[in-house]
């Protein structure tokens, strides 16, 4: 709220939410419906699985979605997408079941971190980050895994370009990429 308070009268404040479900309920803060300095990004994208549908949302004042609607290009969301969108409203039971499940995960990829003496970056997303301390080693790392065909990122700016961004899957999937992860640490330390 400070911030936002801090910010010049003429400024727009855009919050990109679209890991907003994972993180926990302090994290998220108040929503001021009546500030239309204030904008507010969700997409359907992470929680729901519907990325390949392209589809989100802003919430803001009524006046303020009311000026985006005049600059709005003339090509909407697809049927598809919309019905996609809409059954993942009417079943927030789902949500929550799946925002448990990478909680989860997250937990089981700091402890596999850990337990091969790296360190991760605290997470509130859908994904770890863990830390190989190097630019050049998170790449051999990178490189090692997609030879295992696991796909991985890797952020490309110092100094974070030293981490490996890993995304919670399901059990089976962490469970696999765990297994192998050992193995190329392994080899890493033998180098």
């Amino acid at each position: 709220m400070g911030f936002r308070r801090a910010l010049p009268s003429d400024c727009v404040l855009v919050l990109d939410e679209a890991y907003i479900e994972f993180a926990p309920p302090e994290a998220q803060g108040p929503f001021d419906g009546d500030d239309p300095r204030v904008v507010r990004l969700r997409t359907f994208s992470k929680l729901h699985g519907l990325a390949g549908a392209r589809i989100g949302y802003a919430v803001s004042h009524r006046g303020t979605i009311a000026a985006f609607d005049k600059i709005r290009t003339h090509f909407g969301t697809n049927r598809v997408a919309q019905a996609g969108a809409l059954a993942a409203l009417d079943d927030p039971a789902f949500g929550r079941q799946v925002a448990a499940e990478v909680a989860r995960g997250r937990d089981e990829y700091h402890r596999l971190a850990r337990e091969l003496g790296l360190s991760t970056l605290p997470s509130a997303a859908n994904f770890v980050a863990l830390d190989f301390e190097s630019s050049a080693v998170a790449r051999a790392v990178l490189a090692d895994l997609l030879e295992h065909d696991v796909f991985v990122r890797m952020p490309s700016v110092a100094p974070i370009d030293r981490c490996v961004r890993i995304t919670v899957g399901t059990a089976p999937e962490r469970e696999s990429f765990a297994a192998v992860l050992r193995e190329v640490a392994g080899r890493l330390r033998g180098r």
